[in-house]
């Protein structure tokens, strides 16, 4: 076993070990994959001040997230399929991070159901995310199920009303679970790891939905299904329906739009969320992190603002800190982790970070996360 000290030596690994089709659905981006791309690259402009002769004990890296405390400023990202990365994945990531003690995010388009996470978890609290449908009962009754399995806080996807154009899921046929192509077949027959994990568990539906939709009966198809449900006529005014819905701590995801910030404070929910999808959208969108400082000049004050997108280090996290993030996401840092070596692999991404966060606070001569701010940052680089 290779020895892991960065998120890329995950990515190196799970590339080895999870099929084809599942490996770049969770690495790539839409089209032209520029966004996706720029997601990462534009963190690395971004640089920071080196002080010296400064007490760099002891030091903190813990703070809260809509209200809720949190080991630093990170949340796992909802994912869909994440479950086709390693066997049981949601479960297992859930664990992780709850051992970790930062929120872990559960994807609609889950393979593991909101019941089943909540059971692995000893019923511990986490996130549930969830799409505008064109089946309000369906959703009234996923919001119900996430209240009963004891979710804190709802993240609301803004930015799928269609389906970006990822080229990639398109070449591989993706599906949960794999068609017996050919190809198919002869890719899985290099992975024997994963699956042997897929012989060991039942779960390799759309676990939130597969039994609990009326008129859908093929599940196996992602775009089938976003093509039929995900609503492209979603407003501000649904927006309001699901926060009456679900009544509790409400997280706005995809914004990347100032006017739209504003939207999205006047809607009276707790936080928002610049992101762009992760590249798997709009592609030709701004990065996040880019389009993060604006946002927060233009609400911060008035909504908790994290991000998310790009974020391969505990450095990344503290530029997007730095520039007024409250919290961030994390999800194919995660999903290297879990396709790599399943929980164990989560649980060193989650280290990788927090080292990386903790040692270059402390190289800013800051010793609280909740204290810094842009004078950490060379000024000109953001």
């Amino acid at each position: 076993m290779p020895v892991i000290t960065t998120i890329e030596d995950l990515r190196q690994l799970a590339r080895k070990r999870v099929p084809r089709m599942f490996y770049e659905y969770a690495d790539s981006g839409s089209w032209t994959e520029s966004t996706y791309r720029a997601n990462e690259t534009d963190f690395q402009r971004i640089k920071f001040r080196q002080r010296v002769a400064v007490n760099m004990e002891p030091r903190s890296t813990r703070t809260t997230m809509v209200g809720q405390e949190v080991a630093m400023p990170v949340a796992i990202a909802p994912t869909g399929l994440t479950g086709m990365q390693h066997a049981d994945g949601e479960m297992l990531a859930a664990r992780a991070a709850k051992a970790f003690g930062i929120p872990f995010t559960l994807s609609t388009m889950s393979i593991c159901s909101i019941e089943d996470v909540a059971q692995a978890t000893n019923r511990h609290p986490f996130w549930f995310q969830l799409y505008m449908m064109r089946d309000r009962d369906f959703m009234s009754r996923l919001i119900e199920r996430a209240r009963a399995a004891g979710c804190s806080a709802l993240v609301l996807t803004l930015d799928l009303q269609v389906m970006g154009q990822r080229h990639k899921d398109v070449i591989n046929g993706l599906s949960a679970p794999p068609k017996p192509t050919l190809r198919n077949l002869v890719n899985l027959a290099t992975k024997p790891r994963w699956c042997l994990g897929m012989l060991g568990t039942s779960r390799r539906h759309f676990g939130n939905i597969h039994g609990h939709v009326k008129g859908i009966a093929d599940m196996g198809s992602l775009a089938e299904w976003t093509n039929k449900q995900f609503d492209p006529t979603l407003s501000w005014a649904d927006v309001e329906w699901v926060k009456n819905q679900w009544g509790g701590k409400l997280i706005l995801k995809g914004i990347q739009d100032v006017e739209d910030a504003r939207l999205a404070v006047d809607s009276g929910a707790d936080a928002l969320v610049v992101s762009n999808h992760g590249g798997r959208q709009l592609d030709g969108a701004p990065s996040s992190i880019s389009a993060l400082p604006e946002i927060v000049d233009a609400v911060g004050s008035r909504i908790e603002v994290h991000m998310d997108g790009g974020i391969r280090s505990g450095q990344d996290v503290l530029r997007a800190v730095a520039l007024g993030a409250r919290g961030t996401y994390i999800g194919r840092a995660f999903l290297y982790g879990l396709g790599a070596l399943g929980e164990a692999g989560v649980t060193r991404a989650l280290q990788i970070i927090h080292k990386e966060l903790d040692v270059t606070m402390a190289f800013c001569g800051h010793t609280d996360i909740r204290q810094v701010d842009r004078k950490i940052l060379l000024p000109g680089t953001y």
